[in-house]
C-alpha cells in the first residue's frame, strides 16, 4: 500500500468515529465537570511530542481535537485523511470526549489487504473507529477505577494499569502517551488500532 492510500485509510477510519460522536454528543458541553482533575500527560512517546508551539502539549490544549490532531507529528496520517475528507469541523465540535488515537505507526500493524478491506466497508470501518471514542472526558486515574466504558460504538471497551502501563481490552493496545488534554478531549496515544467484539 502506498503511503498516500495509508493516509487516506487512517484518516477516513478517525473521521467515521469522530463524525459518528459529534452526531451522538450534539449537547454536550466541551468544559469536563468542575471536580474532574486530570493528570499531566506521561508516557514514553509524550517526548516526541514537541515541546513548544501549536503541536506541544500546551497549544493542543487551547484547540479542539481536530485542530490540536492537526498540529500533532505523531497523528499526521490521521490528519492527511481528515483533511481530504473535509471532516475538520467534526473534529472541533462539541464534547467532551475521550479519544484513544492510534499513532501512524499503529496502522502499520494492519495486513495492507485487510486495510483495503475494511476501507471498502464502510459500516464496518465506522464501528472500529467508533470503537475508540468515549463519549464522555474520563482521566487515566479514572479510566483505572472504572475498568469498564461504553464506547460511541455501543461496545464496551477495558483499561487497566500492567506495571506503569495502561492496557486496553486485556494488552490488545498500549497507551503510549496519557492525558493530552485538549479543548474539548482528553486523548490517549495508542500503538494499536483497537478492534470491537464481534
Amino acid at each position: 500500500m502506498s503511503r498516500k492510500t495509508h493516509r487516506y485509510a487512517v484518516a477516513a477510519i478517525a473521521t467515521l468515529s469522530l463524525a459518528g460522536i459529534a452526531a451522538g454528543s450534539a449537547s454536550a458541553t466541551t468544559a469536563p465537570p468542575d471536580d474532574m482533575t486530570m493528570a499531566g500527560p506521561s508516557g514514553p512517546l509524550c517526548a516526541a511530542v514537541p515541546a513548544d508551539g501549536e503541536g506541544s502539549v500546551a497549544g493542543m490544549a487551547d484547540d479542539a481535537v481536530g485542530t490540536a490532531a492537526s498540529n500533532n507529528p505523531l497523528l499526521t496520517t490521521l490528519v492527511a485523511a481528515v483533511t481530504a475528507a473535509d471532516l475538520g469541523d467534526t473534529l472541533n465540535g462539541p464534547g467532551p470526549f475521550t479519544v484513544f488515537a492510534p499513532v501512524n505507526s499503529a496502522f502499520d500493524k494492519i495486513d495492507p489487504a485487510t486495510l483495503e478491506g475494511v476501507l471498502a466497508d464502510v459500516d464496518t470501518l465506522t464501528s472500529i473507529l467508533t470503537y475508540h471514542v468515549l463519549p464522555e472526558q474520563v482521566s487515566s486515574a479514572d479510566l483505572v477505577a472504572g475498568g469498564t466504558f461504553a464506547t460511541v460504538n455501543g461496545a464496551e471497551l477495558t483499561v487497566a494499569q500492567v506495571g506503569e502501563t495502561l492496557v486496553v481490552n486485556g494488552g490488545a493496545a498500549a497507551v503510549q502517551c496519557a492525558d493530552v488534554p485538549t479543548a474539548n478531549a482528553t486523548v490517549y496515544l495508542i500503538d494499536s488500532v483497537l478492534m470491537p467484539p464481534a
